[in-house]
């Protein structure tokens, strides 16, 4: 190989990728992510991006659900499907406490604290029951 044809070779190794990526970045920042009505075009200096919603954990998502039960039915019912998930997931296990602990507040809050306790079960270690006495 000559080295003239070295040189040019090495010349466009090297301005190859910048050329391929400016013109990439350009033609992403021309597109009409909007739609076509809006008229608007989403360029590198936007300041309004988007941000991504985090995924919530699986015991986020089951506490969740379990106080909405909590509101809907009783707490009984809450803390037999708490013990059931974590039968039939073994990896919420960690976080059966903090779960039952937050079913027992919100007991409190919407039955008071003796009526709430009347709900206790031994769910994961008493922790609805704790739960009830420091919401009390």
């Amino acid at each position: 190989m000559t080295p003239t044809a070295r040189r040019i070779g090495r010349s466009l190794a090297l301005v190859l990728p910048v050329v391929l990526v400016l013109s990439g970045t350009l033609a992403v920042s021309a597109v009409p992510w909007a739609g076509k009505d809006s008229g608007t075009q989403l360029t590198a200096s936007s300041s309004k991006v988007s941000v991504r919603a985090k995924s919530r954990a699986p015991q986020d998502i089951l506490r969740d659900q379990l106080l909405a039960e909590l509101q809907e039915k009783d707490p009984g019912v809450a803390l037999t499907h708490l013990q059931r998930e974590v039968e039939n997931r073994p990896s919420l296990a960690k976080h059966c406490m903090s779960i039952a602990r937050s079913l027992g507040r919100a007991a409190v809050e919407q039955y008071g604290p003796s009526r709430a306790q009347a709900f206790s079960r031994p769910v994961c270690d008493t922790s609805y029951a704790t739960g009830v006495m420091r919401a009390s």
